[in-house]
């Protein structure tokens, strides 16, 4: 997740004829390039994903809709996707709409004024969303699938990354759940809310549950091989051999998700936070 010609922040990118991307000024190691902020519709807008609040990238977004902007959609309340929904309603008296923040250090105290229920339709100018609910990496993530098929997917799934499942809200189990879900929609393209637009949506989604399986099983095997009871710490090297050092603090948070659903299915116990075989 380079920054590339297309992917430069505060320049709007035309993708189709009902949606313009602006990537934010946040990139990192877990942004990319930056978050995408898409503006969807003609006449009238939806801003999806409107990023954090910062004033260069607002007032890009304003600058793009040109007085259009009815409805801010937010996938989840993560402090790079939500927290610029705040000022955009001050000033143009757009219409939140989001599932409310669970009570984490990493979520943005939004309010919204329409909280999503599941499979919700939201209508702006004759073009619908359906809400659809994606647990996994947040408990309060949606994914937004619009009328012509395009899915704005948030950080349920990034082009060029796999995504951080961080415990407790974040759950392995349920990601997988999400992920098995997309494939029964009718989805002609992924927007990610980092990364590219991705082409051939299913078969990236049923990429994406295998790789996360190989990876649960590369986990249950370091359980085996450790012989005793083992920590996250003592695991990673084994379960994550294939991840730079680098990026181990990260996927300590993943380890855990993966070890939490291995407990639950009972295949591995967990005491004091020591892991080990049944």
């Amino acid at each position: 997740m380079t920054t590339s010609p297309d992917l430069q922040p505060g320049i709007p990118q035309r993708l189709d004829g009902e949606v313009t991307r602006i990537v934010a000024p946040n990139a990192g190691m877990m942004t990319g390039a930056g978050t995408n902020t898409y503006l969807v519709g003609t006449r009238e807008l939806a801003v999806v994903d409107p990023g954090p609040d910062d004033e260069s990238h607002v007032q890009a977004i304003l600058n793009a809709g040109a007085g259009r902007i009815r409805w801010i959609l937010c996938t989840h309340t993560h402090f790079d996707h939500s927290p610029a929904a705040a000022r955009l309603k001050a000033l143009t008296g757009a219409r939140i709409a989001a599932m409310s923040a669970p009570l984490t250090d990493h979520d943005f105290r939004l309010d919204p004024d329409r909280q999503l229920a599941p499979d919700e339709l939201l209508q702006c100018d004759g073009m619908s969303f359906r809400a659809v609910h994606t647990p996994g990496h947040a408990s309060n993530h949606v994914c937004f699938l619009s009328d012509h098929g395009m899915l704005f997917t948030g950080d349920h799934i990034m082009q060029g990354s796999t995504v951080v499942i961080w415990p407790p809200d974040g759950n392995m189990r349920a990601y997988l759940q999400s992920l098995r879900r997309l494939l029964e929609l009718d989805i002609r393209v992924l927007a990610p809310g980092h990364g590219h637009l991705m082409d051939s949506p299913h078969a990236e989604v049923e990429r994406l549950i295998q790789h996360r399986l190989r990876r649960e099983d590369k986990v249950r095997q370091a359980v085996l091989r450790a012989g005793e009871p083992a920590t996250i710490q003592m695991l990673l090297p084994s379960a994550y051999d294939d991840v730079p050092k680098v990026l181990h603090g990260v996927a300590a948070l993943s380890l855990r998700a993966h070890l939490d659903k291995l407990v639950e299915d009972g295949e591995i116990h967990c005491s004091n936070g020591h892991y080990s075989r049944r």
